[in-house]
């Protein structure tokens, strides 16, 4: 199953690519904005889908930006023409982009009908973005097997540069991680943290320069912590549980990742999942022992009883034995029988 957004296409489009079965559309550039599939532009047919390549394709190319082209080839089949889908996805475009368009293809092949696309390309530099790249594209392609959504969606985030980094925590289900660098001061306060400065951080990311920066630093209660949960944007949470365990005090660091449903952006969302497992090697890598990672919904889930269960879940060790179900009543006395004699 692929990794979704989301997003959708609005409605103009969707009623564009109805129009684009008639046989007079030649191109038509998607894009997201406002977290929804948007037409950008679009070409009519003028020579054969040869001729008209380089007069529309190279054109449309933003240097920064990753878009959807869809272009039709001159032959068809028994649903109708065939098109190719262009995924242009430049090394240069800022990482939560490429993820975004990356993450949305599916959706887009799927709401233009995956039946009539006769071949996709994904390119990373205008060389690639002409008949000659595309030309070259298809003498090099050795009949690979063939790959899921979720496959192909993991294979651009590769040639885009962000390499697959899957977490092991219950509640991530991401489609590969990323790192961002964090700020100076939250490496500080990871460091405070560590030597006792400080008992909460939190962290939020930038999603503008693609860093994880300090939102927060303080001493705080047990009873205070679900009121620093923000109950409209997503965040990472580290703070020092103190509770007794069998008799012996214990200071337990938890990771905590709040994501409160969906009031958070698309964006938001995708960029917090995929920094997660990464943002937490790079705290470990510091020397702080995470004794439990929990992700929630809201604050008001912070309990004591919550924290303690998390870290040291109940385990049932008197299990009762199998007990035999009891036979239907009056059911007579127990048949004896002779065993046969053998001659």
């Amino acid at each position: 199953m692929s990794h979704q957004t989301g997003i959708q296409a609005n409605a103009q489009l969707q009623k564009y690519f109805s129009k684009c079965r008639e046989g007079k559309i030649r191109l038509l550039k998607v894009s997201i904005e406002d977290e929804q599939l948007t037409l950008s532009t679009h070409q009519p047919v003028k020579g054969t889908w040869e001729q008209d390549f380089d007069k529309y394709v190279p054109p449309l190319i933003v240097e920064d930006l990753p878009c959807y082209i869809l272009y039709r080839f001159d032959s068809t089949n028994s649903l109708g023409y065939e098109w190719l889908l262009l995924s242009w996805s430049p090394d240069s475009a800022l990482v939560r982009h490429k993820m975004l368009y990356a993450s949305t293809k599916a959706t887009l092949k799927q709401e233009f009908g995956s039946s009539h696309i006769k071949d996709e390309m994904h390119a990373t530099v205008k060389d690639e973005v002409c008949l000659k790249g595309y030309k070259a594209h298809v003498s090099g392609v050795n009949a690979p097997a063939p790959l899921t959504d979720r496959e192909e969606a993991l294979k651009e985030l590769n040639e885009s540069g962000q390499g697959p980094n899957y977490g092991t925590d219950a509640r991530q289900s991401t489609m590969g991680g990323i790192a961002f660098p964090i700020t100076e001061s939250a490496k500080q306060g990871i460091i405070d943290l560590q030597r006792g400065s400080y008992n909460y951080l939190q962290f939020k990311i930038d999603l503008e320069d693609e860093k994880i920066c300090l939102a927060k630093a303080a001493n705080i209660s047990l009873a205070e912590l679900p009121s620093q949960v923000p109950s409209e944007e997503a965040r990472y949470h580290l703070y020092v549980f103190k509770h007794t365990h069998e008799g012996d005090p214990l200071d337990s660091i938890v990771f905590i990742y709040s994501m409160p449903g969906y009031t958070c952006s698309i964006k938001e969302r995708m960029m917090y999942s995929s920094c997660k497992g990464n943002f937490l090697d790079l705290i470990e890598s510091m020397g702080v022992l995470v004794s439990k990672r929990v992700g929630i919904d809201e604050g008001k889930e912070l309990t004591e009883e919550f924290l303690y269960d998390e870290i040291h879940p109940k385990v049932n060790l008197h299990r009762p034995a199998f007990a035999k179900p009891k036979g239907p009543p009056n059911r007579g006395a127990k048949r004896i029988t002779k065993a046969q004699s053998t001659q």
